[in-house]
């Protein structure tokens, strides 16, 4: 059998997450060091302030430190897991604070001029965000439409169900369908982003 280090990545991440649900602390910091930007980088997103986002990783971590059990590789990778969780306290701070904001439209409309150090990395991120707007573009209308209501609207999938007007296991089919193209899709950027 292969060290944990020669592990392919989903599978080392499977790992790091069983040793987190055995109580391996330093497991949880190798989870932490190996998602943590990405995850405060979308709660930022959603959330427009970097101390809530901040909280919210927080409270993402400890999550994960508690119910690493819980987690199902036949069901999503651990990087998607928890994707799923932070998007998922983020909006819930959102809703509690009773902000609704349409980051869609902010993002279509960002000037990233910026000429600090930061710079690049704005170029960066808007390139990202250029990308997966394309890639969005290509999915049929009706996944488009679900993934739009989730990421971008904040809806639950129970909502997006009564929105739109179809059962939720259609939402569940057409989100995970959507997934699948858009990771296959943006497979390079996502091995950046992680």
């Amino acid at each position: 059998m292969p060290s944990e280090t020669q592990l392919p990545p989903r599978a080392r991440e499977q790992e790091l997450l069983r040793r987190v649900a055995g109580g391996d602390a330093e497991a949880l910091g190798e989870l932490y060091d190996r998602f943590a930007g990405t995850l405060n980088a979308l709660a930022t997103r959603i959330l427009g302030d970097p101390a809530d986002a901040e909280e919210v990783l927080q409270e993402v971590f400890v999550h994960a430190w508690r119910r690493a059990d819980g987690y199902d590789p036949t069901r999503s990778s651990v990087s998607t897991w928890l994707i799923l969780v932070t998007r998922s306290r983020a909006i819930d701070r959102l809703r509690s604070r009773r902000v609704v904001e349409r980051t869609a439209g902010e993002a279509r409309h960002e000037v990233d001029r910026h000429e600090s150090p930061a710079g690049a990395r704005r170029v960066q991120e808007g390139e990202r965000r250029r990308r997966v707007r394309e890639e969005m573009s290509r999915l049929p209308a009706e996944q488009r439409r679900v993934l739009e209501l989730a990421y971008y609207g904040g809806f639950t999938q129970t909502e997006i169900a009564q929105e739109v007007g179809i059962p939720l296991g259609t939402v569940k089919t057409r989100t995970l369908l959507a997934m699948r193209k858009l990771r296959q899709a943006l497979r390079g950027e996502l091995r950046d982003l992680l």
